[in-house]
């Protein structure tokens, strides 16, 4: 027998509705002041000297000044340990910025 034609055959494609990944952010942090992976600069040289004063938080980092997954990964395990709740995981927001600059000495 056969079959009636399939309407979506004919039709052109429609995009996938999976969103893209984001691409590398290489400007100055948002506008929102938080910092991300794909960040880079002096600010993110900052928070990772910051992290390597907690212990264990930011194991063998580096200062390089990218937020790169093992940054991201580091202000995770802060968030984590520390009872931080009012940023996205892994995003250096403001609760995690008081926080880490409470037990680091200020600003």
């Amino acid at each position: 027998t056969e079959r009636p034609a399939d309407d979506r055959a004919t039709a052109p494609a429609s995009p996938p509705t999976t969103a893209a990944p984001a691409p590398p952010r290489t400007a100055a942090p948002a506008e929102d002041g938080f910092l991300r992976e794909g960040d880079s600069g002096p600010e993110v040289a900052a928070l990772q000297e910051r992290l390597l004063r907690i212990p264990d938080v930011y194991r063998d980092g580096t200062t390089d000044g990218r937020f790169d997954a093992t940054l991201r990964e580091a202000v995770a395990r802060f968030q984590l340990w520390y009872g931080i709740r009012g940023d996205e995981t892994g995003v250096y927001g403001d609760d995690t910025r008081q926080t880490l600059e409470s037990r680091t000495g200020g600003t």
